[in-house]
């Protein structure tokens, strides 16, 4: 009884201890639940590896400043092969992109049957070539893929300088550049590809609404008086146009990160090309109703803004512009921070500032090359030329080739030729088509076009040029 009793009586008080308990483990409970509802949403915004996230920096990275630039390319090309171009190489870069993709599952599929892990390690273009070719091809890569990555950066900041003068011409570009120069530098605490969804779906938005603001608003002002389309007026101008059109086809100095920040890799294959179909339907109707609209004005207004009335919806459209173009420099500069980190050592590294304090002195060479070459339009068509022709269209079909050369590396490929493919054979015959074309007519007649023009820059502006293709202060 006594026993019992104590039992009661420890009973009585159970109850009220069990309630204290229960309060404490609700308000735990509650307290878990804000953590893991903030960590939800944070991971919902800043940790995208699926196949739109790949889609939307696809396509948020293949069309930002270059938008601009395609009217003037039309004034150099004419409307009927601006459109032909820019739908030729669309498919080009595409194929491309695919074999880029299909290189990076070779590569890790082989190297995980060998063990290796890539928890902590961002594979990337130049490595693939490694694994698969040798050194030599990873020097190639290396050098072809940071020197356009480098460049690409520094037309962003240009583009961010030569924009942002159409709502305040207090300052001359230079100093705007110096000013966007700081600004893009802030890119180095981004940690990786993953953490750009946000992002990604932000700049595509802003790139839409810009495309389709110049479309209207150069239809809403109709052709200006004494329109004239002479385009093409000569070689160097017409190669010039061509090979900016293959510029803005080219951001697959990228594709490797992209992909493998996806959780499986394997579904990247035609990502590209749909984010190319997407891009078709801002870059055509933009620069067809431009050109439309100004003609030969064009020739000497290397960024579409220049020739709009200043309204709201201009504003609104450089200023969506300017934010996605500091998008577009930490896409090209995040490779690069990869690299530097390899370099010196901190890619392992966990803390973000340590990295982001590693990766400063890659942002200082491209900010001083920006005030350097300030050339908004000419220098697209010379990075294309000389950079984009190897690193996006003339690399890749070779080293896919080199790669699958043996009947072996073909029986044991991990990724067979695609199903509108019939053979090998016409996979070689596309890839040798491809690597002759860009060579001749890009790197060759491109390269000789866009060099001509650039050294023309050059000798009317001159180096570090305070105020490229300015337009008269409005007071």
């Amino acid at each position: 009884m006594g026993h019992g009793n104590n039992k009661q009586g420890e009973g009585a008080i159970v109850p009220m201890e069990l309630n204290g308990g229960n309060e404490e483990a609700d308000e735990n409970e509650r307290e878990l639940g804000v953590e893991q509802s903030m960590s939800g949403f944070k991971n919902f915004l800043w940790h995208g590896g699926s196949v739109y996230d790949a889609w939307f920096s696809c396509a948020s990275n293949q069309v930002a400043q270059v938008l601009l630039t395609l009217p003037y390319s039309f004034s150099q090309l004419g409307m009927l092969s601006g459109i032909i171009l820019q739908v030729f190489y669309g498919v080009l870069g595409s194929w491309t992109a695919y074999l880029i993709s299909v290189l990076y599952v070779e590569y890790r599929t082989r190297k995980e049957k060998e063990g290796v892990s890539f928890k902590n390690h961002v594979i990337q273009w130049f490595e693939v070539l490694d694994g698969l070719l040798g050194p030599h091809w990873k020097a190639v890569g290396l050098a072809f893929n940071c020197t356009f990555l480098v460049f690409g950066s520094v037309i962003q900041l240009i583009a961010c300088a030569s924009n942002i003068y159409y709502i305040n011409n207090h300052l001359d570009k230079r100093t705007w550049t110096y000013i966007f120069g700081a600004c893009c530098a802030t890119t180095v605490f981004v940690p990786s590809f993953h953490n750009y969804r946000l992002w990604s779906f932000l700049g595509l938005g802003m790139t839409t609404y810009t495309a389709w603001y110049l479309a209207i608003a150069a239809l809403i002002h109709g052709q200006v008086e004494g329109v004239v389309h002479s385009g093409p007026k000569n070689l160097v101008l017409y190669f010039t146009g061509a090979t900016n059109i293959l510029y803005t086809f080219g951001g697959h100095a990228v594709t490797v990160e992209i992909m493998h920040a996806m959780w499986k890799p394997q579904k990247f294959k035609y990502i590209y090309l749909f984010a190319t179909f997407y891009v078709f339907t801002l870059t055509l109707p933009s620069a067809c109703a431009m050109y439309w609209a100004f003609g030969d004005k064009l020739l000497n207004n290397a960024n579409a803004f220049s020739l709009l009335p200043r309204t709201g919806f201009r504003d609104a459209a450089v200023i969506l512009m300017l934010i996605h173009q500091f998008i577009t420099f930490g896409f090209a500069c995040t490779p690069l921070y990869f690299v530097w980190e390899k370099v010196v050592g901190m890619h392992d590294t966990k803390s973000i500032f340590l990295r982001a304090l590693a990766r400063l002195p890659v942002v200082i060479p491209i900010w001083f090359l920006a005030i350097i070459f300030p050339f908004f339009g000419p220098i697209n068509s010379a990075v294309g030329a000389l950079l984009v022709t190897f690193t996006v269209y003339i690399i890749p079909a070779l080293a896919h080739m080199l790669t699958y050369r043996k009947a072996s590396a073909r029986k044991n490929a991990a990724e067979k030729p695609p199903f509108f493919i019939p053979s090998w054979t016409a996979m070689y015959i596309v890839n040798i088509f491809i690597v002759v074309w860009v060579l001749i007519v890009g790197f060759g007649f491109g390269g000789w076009a866009s060099m001509s023009n650039f050294i023309k820059q050059i000798h009317t502006f001159g180096v570090f040029a305070k105020c490229y293709q300015c337009p008269p202060r409005i007071h």
